[in-house]
C-alpha cells in the first residue's frame, strides 16, 4: 500500500491545478497556494492584456478528458481560457484545496525529509507549513522581467507611464497617447495592434532583431498545426538520445530537410512582406523554432505596411523629457511605454544550494524528463516542460510525476539512470540543439511526441499510439487519444 502524502503545489494556473487533480485523485492530501486573489495563472483577467489569445488551437490547449466548448473559436481569447480553467477546477473539486493570496517566500528541508514552507498571506501575516513532497507549478510566466534605463524616473514625473505588458489591461490608457513597444515578442506585438485600434495617435514598436514568426494559416487556408505541429515535421529535428541508425537516416534526408525549410522561409516571406519590410531573419528557421517562436499578430504586419506601426530596430538608450532616446539614435516621443520583455524562469523561494544543485552555471536545469532531479528529493516541476500544447505537456508531467513520487512507475529510474540522462540531454541541448537552451532547456518543443512518449510508456501504458498510422504520423497531439492511452496504465489509490 503507497502511503498518503501532504502534498503542496505552488500556482494554480494551467500547471498547478492538473498537479492538484492527478494527486488528488490518487487520494493524496492537496493544498494548493496561490499568491494571487484569483486561479489561471498567466489567463488571470487581471493579467491578462487587451485582446490576448492563445497561440495553440483550442484542440492543442486542454486537458485530457475535458475539450474546451464547442462554440469557442479556434483560438480561444484570454477570458474564455479563464472560465475553461475556472470550470476544469470545479468539475474536479479542485477549488477547496486552493488557499489564494498565499505566497511562498521560502523552503526549508526537513532533516527527515519533506519542507517547511516559509507562507505569507494577503495581510502580511508569515506562517510555516510543512509537506511531504511539493510541487512547484509556478511556470515560466511567474516573475515578470523589468528593465530600467536612465531618465525613467524623469520622464514618469512629467506624467509618462512605463509598464510591463501583463500591466497593460485597460486600454483606455492609450487612446489619443503616443505609445511606444520595447520588445518583439508576440505580447509586444499583440500590445501594439490593440493599441493601433483602441485608438493611439502613434505607435512605435523597438526590436532587437527580426524574428520568423508563424501565421495563424498558411496562406490563408492551412491551419499551422497541420504543418508544424506532427510526428513528421518534428522528425526533420535531431532528437536527443538518437540511435546509430536515427542518425544516419536523419544525415541521409538533411537535403530534403534543408529544401523544406527553406520552402517554408519562402512562404513566410511572402505572405508577410518581410524582404520589403526589411525584416527578413539571418537566421534559419529551424534553428530558432522552439518555444519562443511567436505566432504573427493578426494585423501587425499590415499595420506595418501602412506606417500605422513604426519599428525601429536597436532598444532604448535612455529617457529623455517626455521621450525615449533609442541606442541608434532616433528620439521617439513617448507618453506610454509598454515593455513586452518577457518573463524571469526563477525560483526565487529555494535555498540557494538547492538551487545550486538545480540550475548549471549557464542556466541550464538539470530535470530528469524535464521533471525532476535526483539530488533534491521531494520535489518535483510541473509546466517547466512547456511546449506548443503546454496543457496537455503539464497534464502528462503530472500524471508522471506522481507515480514518480508513489513509486509506481512502470519504468521507475534509478538515481544513477537519472544522471546519466540528465547529462545526455543537456550535452544535446548544448552541441546539437542550441536552440533547446531557451527557457533553461526545459521548453519540449518541437519535441512534443518524444517528450510524451516517453512520458506514458515510463507509466507503463499498454497503448501508446493511434491505430491509424497515418493520424498518428501527420496529425498534431491528440488529448482524447493520450486520455485513451492512461486508461490503459495501472491504477492504484494511496492507502
Amino acid at each position: 500500500m503507497v502511503k498518503r502524502k501532504k502534498v503542496c503545489v505552488i500556482g494554480a494556473g494551467v500547471s498547478g491545478l492538473a498537479s492538484a487533480h492527478a494527486f488528488n485523485s490518487r487520494g493524496h492530501e492537496v493544498t494548493v497556494l496561490e499568491r494571487s486573489h484569483d486561479l489561471g495563472g498567466v489567463w488571470e483577467p487581471s493579467r491578462s492584456y487587451p485582446g490576448i489569445k492563445t497561440q495553440s488551437p483550442k484542440d492543442l490547449y486542454r486537458y485530457v478528458g475535458k475539450a474546451m466548448p464547442a462554440d469557442y473559436p479556434e483560438w480561444p481569447s484570454g477570458r474564455q481560457v479563464y472560465e475553461y480553467l475556472r470550470d476544469y477546477a470545479a468539475d474536479n473539486g479542485l477549488m477547496p484545496l486552493i488557499r489564494f493570496s498565499h505566497k511562498v517566500t521560502a523552503m526549508e528541508r526537513r532533516p527527515d525529509g519533506g519542507w517547511r514552507l516559509a507562507v505569507e498571506a494577503e495581510d502580511g501575516t508569515a506562517q510555516a507549513m510543512e509537506f511531504d513532497f511539493v510541487v512547484v507549478a509556478s511556470g515560466t510566466f511567474s516573475d515578470k522581467n523589468e528593465v530600467t534605463h536612465p531618465g525613467r524616473d524623469a520622464f514618469e514625473a512629467a506624467g509618462g507611464k512605463v509598464m510591463h505588458s501583463c500591466e497593460y489591461t485597460d486600454a483606455s490608457i492609450v487612446r489619443g497617447r503616443k505609445v511606444v513597444v520595447l520588445g518583439f515578442s508576440k505580447s509586444a506585438t499583440d500590445v501594439a495592434v490593440n493599441a493601433v485600434r483602441e485608438g493611439a495617435s502613434e505607435v512605435s514598436i523597438v526590436y532587437l532583431e527580426p524574428v520568423w514568426r508563424i501565421p495563424y494559416k498558411f496562406g490563408g487556408l492551412v491551419n499551422f498545426k497541420r504543418i508544424l505541429y506532427c510526428r513528421a515535421s518534428e522528425s526533420m529535428f535531431p532528437g536527443w538520445s538518437m540511435t546509430a541508425l536515427g542518425r544516419i537516416g536523419h544525415a541521409l534526408a538533411k537535403p530534403l530537410i534543408w529544401a523544406n525549410w527553406r520552402g517554408l522561409e519562402a512562404l513566410l516571406t511572402a505572405q508577410f512582406g518581410l524582404k520589403k519590410l526589411g525584416m527578413r531573419p539571418e537566421k534559419p528557421i529551424e534553428d530558432t523554432i522552439s518555444c519562443g517562436l511567436p505566432i504573427a499578430t493578426e494585423g501587425f504586419f499590415d499595420f506595418l505596411k501602412q506606417g500605422r506601426i513604426k519599428a525601429y530596430q536597436g532598444t532604448f538608450d535612455h529617457y529623455e523629457g517626455k521621450s525615449v532616446v533609442l541606442t541608434g539614435g532616433q528620439t521617439l516621443d513617448a507618453d506610454v511605454v509598454v515593455q513586452a520583455v518577457g518573463w524571469k524562469l526563477g525560483i526565487p523561494f529555494l535555498p540557494e544550494e538547492v538551487r545550486a544543485r538545480l540550475i548549471d552555471g549557464d542556466g541550464q536545469y538539470r530535470l530528469y524528463r524535464l521533471i525532476v532531479n535526483p539530488e533534491v528529493p521531494d520535489l518535483g516541476f510541473v509546466g517547466f516542460n512547456s511546449s506548443f500544447a503546454t496543457v496537455l505537456t503539464s497534464n502528462m508531467a503530472a500524471e508522471w510525476l506522481v507515480r514518480y513520487v508513489d513509486g509506481q512507475l512502470a519504468n521507475q529510474p534509478s538515481p544513477e539512470r537519472m544522471r546519466q540522462w540528465i547529462d545526455a540531454h543537456l550535452t544535446w541541448r548544448r552541441t546539437r540543439r542550441p536552440a533547446a537552451k531557451v527557457y533553461g532547456g526545459l521548453c519540449s518543443a518541437p519535441y512534443h511526441f518524444r517528450h510524451l512518449d516517453e512520458l506514458i510508456k515510463d507509466m507503463g501504458a499498454s497503448k501508446t499510439s493511434r491505430a491509424n498510422p497515418l493520424a498518428e504520423v501527420f496529425t498534431p497531439p491528440n488529448a482524447d487519444a493520450f486520455g485513451k492511452y492512461l486508461e490503459t496504465v495501472p491504477s492504484y489509490q494511496v492507502g
